[in-house]
């Protein structure tokens, strides 16, 4: 069962907390962040595969990941899956939910992980008195949108080797971003999980890997991934990267 952590005076908040630059408090004047503080008093801890939310869920609340990754996805009337997404430390899981009140997805660990609990209503009421606030949520939204735009780019256009390639420069470039290495990193996710969100095989995705560590440009070993040649990367990605 998911655990739940009530914060403390000693706890790291979202006024002082590293990845303020992704979360809600990003632009925030210092004042502003620390009613930030206010809203969030517990924290969630996710042992590997279990679930945050779940699909038509009651939106109480939505989640900034403190470490950790998650999955969500989308299952068909036919017990199938559509993974719409891998959601890395510093981002907010569960927006896609406030214009229904219910959860529009479910929200997977793909490893032992915390997000901070940010209730909706006080979230509410806090942005009505907070412009930099709406002004954030707005970003938040705006680039959910972008990120379902380029994936139905990819979907629509994309050779396969292409949606690969842009999978992984992407994925470099947000793990940079947190201060984590752009060229070693482990897969918390499966080859499998990665062909369904790119729309791909398993059979194709491991075939594009063995090809990409043949040629030099990726170095594998199980889930732990080294980019070798970027530049090389970055060709395979196309004028999509």
């Amino acid at each position: 069962m998911t655990k739940r952590i009530p914060l403390t005076l000693d706890s790291v908040r979202c006024s002082t907390c590293g990845l303020g630059q992704f979360c809600l408090p990003v632009g925030m004047a210092a004042e502003d962040a620390g009613r930030m503080d206010e809203l969030v008093q517990q924290r969630v801890r996710l042992a590997r595969g279990e679930s945050l939310f779940r699909f038509e869920d009651g939106l109480d609340a939505v989640y900034g990941i403190r470490f950790g990754t998650l999955k969500t996805y989308l299952e068909l009337a036919d017990g199938r899956q559509q993974i719409t997404g891998f959601h890395l430390p510093g981002e907010i899981v569960g927006l896609d939910g406030l214009g229904r009140n219910s959860h529009a997805s479910t929200a997977i660990a793909l490893e032992d992980s915390e997000v901070c609990v940010i209730p909706v209503r006080d979230l509410s009421s806090l942005a009505n008195h907070l412009p930099s606030l709406q002004r954030q949520l707005m970003r938040l939204m705006s680039r959910k949108i972008e990120q379902d735009q380029q994936m139905l780019l990819s979907l629509g256009t994309m050779r396969a080797e292409e949606r690969l390639a842009v999978f992984l420069v992407s994925l470099s470039e947000r793990l940079a971003a947190r201060g984590y290495s752009s060229s070693a990193f482990v897969l918390r996710m499966s080859r499998e999980e990665i062909g369904n969100f790119l729309g791909l095989t398993l059979e194709t995705v491991s075939r594009l890997f063995s090809r990409f560590a043949k040629s030099g440009v990726l170095r594998i070993q199980q889930k732990q991934v080294e980019i070798v040649d970027m530049a090389a990367l970055r060709r395979l990605a196309g004028p999509h990267c």
